[in-house]
């Protein structure tokens, strides 16, 4: 059986787009870079998206290191997504991102 890493494209380009590269992942990972998020929170910011497809983005991120799942015992129970140190570094790729969209859309007018 083959490993996780050996399942990954040889190319490191086609890897992060395997892994954070759909609208939803990535606009997850944008709120969880200013701060830890609950699953209704997401839910509710996330304008368009459905139970289903968060859930299972939370889940593959979680699989994949890039987010962590915390779960208090508390009455009602409290679950809370946060980036991993692997997530938090995705921070600068994030970053030029939206310098990038920031600058086509003031060159496009």
């Amino acid at each position: 059986m083959k490993t996780k890493a050996e399942l990954l494209p040889e190319c490191p380009v086609a890897t992060t787009v395997q892994l954070i590269g759909n609208k939803w992942k990535l606009l997850i990972i944008r709120n969880l870079l200013v701060r830890p998020w609950r699953f209704n929170e997401l839910h509710k910011n996330l304008d368009g998206i459905s139970q289903k497809v968060l859930t299972d983005s939370l889940r593959s991120m979680e699989a994949d290191g890039i987010i962590t799942r915390t779960v208090y015992p508390e009455v009602p129970p409290r679950v809370e997504y946060a980036l991993s140190e692997l997530g938090e570094s995705l921070k600068p790729i994030l970053d030029a991102m939206s310098a990038w969209g920031e600058s086509y859309k003031s060159s496009i007018g």
